[in-house]
Order: structure tokens, then C-alpha cells, then sequence
């Protein structure tokens, strides 16, 4: 049996090794332009030209094509998407799925709602490939995975909202706090998919530091972190070695993110995925 991972490109992983991998990316759309996140695409680049942009900006997400396009090669497929309560993602890989049974009904589909984005759903795709990699069962797959997702979280520390607040991720008056003073806000991925804001820290020491308070609150314990940044690898860095300070055993990966999540996370952002276990 061919097993294969699908994920949207919010995950920031576009290519991964090991397992038959693929992702289906989503877009950044200005007035005059759209950016297809994409190994293609000058990530950096878009960060600058989205700086100097007047007017709406939005996102895309994949539609159902481009989802029965990367799963329809395998016999059993586990696909991950963004948050179902931020995109329209998760809606268009189920109908993916639906549309594919009914054509080949011996195909084994499993399509997972991240309730999260970025790093989280790195975790879940690297635990996916190490469950098919073991050699078990779809059904024992499905299973451990499911559970395994209850176990991770996503924390972000941002300097900016703007955008954010253009598309109505959160309320316009909380955004025009963040970079005043040098604040940021630090928040999380709630279990309903949405983004919950916690902290209003000034400094990126400060934020750092409560970065880790808030990762220990909600259950960490020194497992496997995911760091991504937009063009912030020190601080990304200065997070990782406050963490091993701690736990000094904890896995840690920094990477950095592609256009959805640098798009959201703005320059300067940070976005932690972790496990309590």
C-alpha cells in the first residue's frame, strides 16, 4: 500500500523526506498581484513588497482540484490543513476526499483539521511520517495520530497585527497596540482553531521569556519544539537556547516561514509548535 501526507503550505514544510510528501499551496493576494506559496516564490521579497502595498490584501486557499491532485496517487493518504475556523482549506480537502471515494472507493483517505497552523502542524506531518515509516496500519495510524494531536500547541509572539486585522483574524483596536513601544503580543492556537491573545509584553527579551511561561502553562515539559520566524532568526535562536536552558534534552528545529504564515506572522514574527508529552 502507497501512503502519502498532504499538506496545505501554511504547515511551511514544502518538501520533506522519507515518505511520499506534498503540498497544495495557498496565495497572498494584492490588488495587483498574488503570491502562490510555493518553492518558487521570493519569500523574503514578498514581505518587503507587502510593506509598501495599498489597498485590500487577502489569502486563497487551495481548491478542491488541487487537492484531489496530490492525493489521488497513493492508496492511503493523511492529509493536514490549516485551521478550519481561519481558512476554507479543511472544507475543500473534505470535499476532495468525498469526490475521490466515490470514484475509487478502495482508497483509504484521512483528512485532519490542524485547529492550528505553522509549527504545530509540522509536528503532526513529522509524527505521521515516523507512524507510516513503523510500518502500521492506516486504521492504527488514524488512531495514534488523533491522540498525538491533542497533545501539541501553538504559541506565537508577533510584533505586528496589521494584517491580521485586514482580514479579520482579530480586532482592528488590539492590532494597533502591537509595535507601539515595542510591545508584542503573544497569544495561542485555542482548541477551537482560533487565535487567542494573551500578552501584551514590551521588549524581545520580555517576550521571550514569556513565550517559554506560557508554552510551561499549557503543559510543556521539555518534548519536541518547532520554531518558525519571519526574517527572525535571532530571536528564534535566543528562544531556543532560554528553552534548552530549562530542558536541556528538548528537540528543538527552527525554520523559517514560507508567504502564508510570514504573511500572518508579519516581520519579526515568531510561531512555536510543541508538545506537553
Amino acid at each position: 500500500m502507497k501512503f502519502k501526507i498532504v499538506s496545505d503550505s501554511s504547515s511551511n514544510i514544502l518538501s520533506f523526506a522519507g515518505v511520499p510528501y506534498t503540498t497544495v499551496p495557498l496565495k497572498i493576494i494584492t490588488n495587483d498581484r498574488e503570491y502562490i506559496d510555493d518553492a518558487a516564490l521570493d519569500v523574503a521579497g514578498m514581505v518587503k513588497g507587502l510593506r509598501t502595498v495599498k489597498g485590500r490584501t487577502g489569502t486563497s486557499c487551495p481548491n478542491i482540484y488541487e487537492w484531489k491532485n496530490a492525493m489521488e496517487d497513493a492508496d492511503a493518504v493523511f492529509a493536514i490543513t490549516i485551521t478550519s475556523n481561519l481558512s476554507g482549506a479543511h472544507a475543500a480537502a473534505l470535499q476532495a476526499k468525498a469526490e475521490l471515494l466515490a470514484q475509487y472507493p478502495e482508497k483509504k483517505i484521512c483528512v485532519l483539521d490542524s485547529l492550528s497552523t505553522g509549527p504545530e502542524m509540522q509536528l503532526v506531518i513529522e509524527k505521521l511520517a515516523t507512524l507510516i515509516n513503523s510500518g502500521k496500519s492506516f486504521e492504527a495510524i488514524e488512531c495514534e495520530i488523533r491522540e498525538y494531536m491533542t497533545h501539541t500547541h501553538l504559541i506565537f509572539c508577533l510584533e505586528s497585527l496589521a494584517n491580521l486585522a485586514r482580514n479579520g483574524r482579530v480586532n482592528p483596536v488590539v492590532a494597533k497596540v502591537a509595535g507601539v513601544l515595542g510591545i508584542r503580543i503573544v497569544g495561542v492556537a485555542s482548541e477551537r482553531g482560533t487565535l487567542e491573545l494573551l500578552h501584551k509584553p514590551r521588549g524581545g527579551e520580555k517576550a521571550l521569556c514569556t513565550v517559554l511561561e506560557v508554552m510551561q502553562r499549557y503543559g510543556y515539559q521539555g518534548g519536541a519544539v518547532r520554531v518558525a520566524h519571519c526574517n527572525n532568526e535571532v530571536g528564534a535562536t535566543k528562544l531556543a537556547a532560554k528553552i534548552r536552558a530549562v530542558y536541556p534534552a528538548a528537540e528543538i528545529k527552527i525554520i523559517p516561514t514560507t508567504a502564508l504564515c510570514s504573511f500572518y506572522a508579519e516581520e519579526g514574527g515568531l510561531m512555536i509548535g510543541y508538545e506537553d508529552i
